[in-house]
């Protein structure tokens, strides 16, 4: 069984053009990780993850990602951010945001 994304072109933005709730999902995977995309307006719940660095891009929007020593990185479109695992973290943004995020495929998104 092919993974997911692999033969076939798939276009980031079309993907969540229509999306204005939250939406967090695997758009491919390689090898043992995955290629998630996410659309946020709001915050996302404070949380880590033990075993897994997190690799942020922004495609639209401004991403904010608060860390646990009160210092907050602010990504916009074309920039990247990694997290470190066990670094507790949360995501925000003060409009509607585009995302993609890079981590293990067995990594608990829910934190």
């Amino acid at each position: 069984m092919a993974k997911k994304g692999h033969l076939e072109v798939i276009n980031l933005l079309e993907l969540t053009k229509d999306k204005t709730e939250y939406s967090n999902f695997i758009v491919s995977e390689v090898n043992d990780h995955a290629l998630r995309i996410a659309v946020i307006d709001g915050e996302y719940h404070w949380h880590k993850h033990g075993d897994c660095d997190e690799l942020f891009i922004v495609l639209e929007g401004e991403l904010f990602i608060d860390l646990e020593n009160n210092k907050t990185v602010s990504l916009k479109p074309g920039d990247m951010f990694t997290v470190p695992a066990n670094t507790m973290h949360r995501t925000r943004s003060l409009e509607r945001t585009v995302n993609l995020c890079f981590e293990k495929a067995s990594n608990d998104i829910t934190g």
